[in-house]
């Protein structure tokens, strides 16, 4: 009996949708939301994340400034607790999801062998 991958991978939405991870990772990302002054934070924290992580995608380098000012925004940021619990729920959904796309590679993996690094 053919499986339906595409229903399988609706299922697994609705899964990781309905679990506890994800349900705290949404939780903490309203109250980041909620909070004016957390949000513009927040807010300012992902952009320099987005613009060192798409320079070293192009290639580009960072300069020296751009890390002091990147530290100092991760140091800001760790120190509201509501950011930082945002971070860690994001970081635990984070590794559901890595573990979940070790799952899924796992045939693949199984038929060609590991990718040697």
């Amino acid at each position: 009996m053919a499986v339906n991958l595409y229903d399988s991978a609706y299922a697994l939405e609705t899964a990781i949708r309905q679990s506890d991870e994800y349900l705290q990772l949404q939780q903490a990302y309203k109250e980041v939301n909620e909070d004016p002054e957390t949000k513009q934070m927040f807010d300012q924290f992902r952009e320099i994340q987005m613009n060192l992580q798409q320079k070293q995608m192009m290639g580009q380098d960072i300069s020296e400034q751009e890390v002091e000012q990147a530290q100092s925004t991760v140091a800001l940021v760790q120190q509201n607790k509501k950011i930082a619990l945002l971070m860690q729920a994001e970081q635990r959904m984070s590794m559901i999801i890595g573990e979940l796309n070790k799952l899924i590679m796992k045939p693949l993996e199984d038929l060609y062998g590991k990718m040697e690094a």
